[in-house]
C-alpha cells in the first residue's frame, strides 16, 4: 500500500463502494463482531454494501497513515452521548488522539484517518429539490437566501449540507445547532467548477471536493490542511 501523507495531515480519499469492495486488501473479516451484526441488519443489499466499505475504507486510510496492515487496527465506534460502544465516531481503541470519520451513501463512500481532528462527509448529486421545511431546520437565513440564489439549489444545498455534517463529525456542531451553524461565507460553488477547493472557517481547513467521475460532493474538515488519495 502507497505512503499517504508527511503524517501530519489527514489523509481523505472518496471512492465508490464497487472500488473499495476491489481493492486487494478490503475484507468483510476486517469488521469488528459489531459492525458485522449491524450490516447485517440493513434489508437493501446495496446498503450494506455501502456500510460494509465505509467502514473497510476507512481502516484502509488509518493503515495508509500509520503504515500497518488493515487488519492489524483494532477499531470500535463509541457515542460522546450516552458512551456506549457500536456507534458514533470511530476510534482505534490502542491510539488516543488518532482521528477517524466516514461516510456513506448510495454507491459512494468517503473516510478520513490521521492524528488531527478531522470530519468527512459525502452525498450523491442526484438528489431531489430539499424541502423547505429541510432548509429552514438546517440552515441559517443567510445560507437558505444563498441557496435560493444559485443557479443550482440542489447543488448549493447539498455542498452546504455535507461540509455541516463534516462539522458534526469533527465535533464543531451537531444535529440541534445545524441552523445556527452559518457557512453562508464561504463560495457555494458550481457544477463544473474546481474539483477541489480549499477555504478556511475560523482555525479550520475545510475541503470541497466535487467528485464528478462518481456523481458526489464531499467535505473534509480538519484543524490542519488535509491531503485527497485514491483507494
Amino acid at each position: 500500500m502507497p505512503n499517504g501523507t508527511d503524517g501530519q495531515s489527514p489523509l481523505a480519499i472518496v471512492a465508490t463502494t464497487a472500488e473499495v469492495l476491489g481493492h486487494p486488501d478490503a475484507s468483510r473479516q476486517l469488521l469488528n463482531p459489531i459492525e458485522r451484526e449491524r450490516a447485517d441488519r440493513f434489508r437493501r443489499e446495496s446498503t450494506r454494501r455501502d456500510f460494509i466499505a465505509a467502514h473497510i475504507l476507512v481502516r484502509l486510510c488509518a493503515a495508509r497513515q500509520l503504515g500497518l496492515r488493515p487488519a492489524e487496527l483494532a477499531l470500535e465506534q463509541v457515542c460522546p452521548g450516552c458512551g456506549l460502544s457500536g456507534h458514533g465516531r470511530p476510534v482505534l481503541t490502542d491510539r488516543p488522539g488518532f482521528w477517524l470519520s466516514l461516510s456513506h451513501t448510495a454507491g459512494v463512500v468517503a473516510a478520513a484517518a490521521g492524528w488531527a481532528p478531522v470530519g468527512v462527509d459525502v452525498e450523491v448529486l442526484d438528489r431531489p429539490q430539499p424541502d423547505p421545511a429541510l432548509l429552514a431546520r438546517v440552515l441559517t437565513d443567510a445560507e437558505q437566501a444563498q441557496v435560493a440564489g444559485h443557479p443550482d439549489p440542489s447543488y448549493a444545498f447539498l455542498r452546504q449540507w455535507v461540509r455541516k455534517e463534516a462539522m458534526v463529525k469533527i465535533g464543531r456542531a451537531d444535529l440541534d445547532t445545524l441552523a445556527s451553524l452559518d457557512l453562508s461565507a464561504l463560495p457555494p460553488g458550481r457544477p463544473g467548477g474546481p474539483a477541489d477547493a480549499v477555504h478556511t472557517f475560523g482555525d479550520l481547513h475545510v475541503l470541497d471536493r466535487d467528485d464528478r467521475l462518481r456523481g458526489a460532493l464531499a467535505a473534509v474538515v480538519s484543524t490542519v490542511p488535509v491531503v485527497v488519495g485514491t483507494a
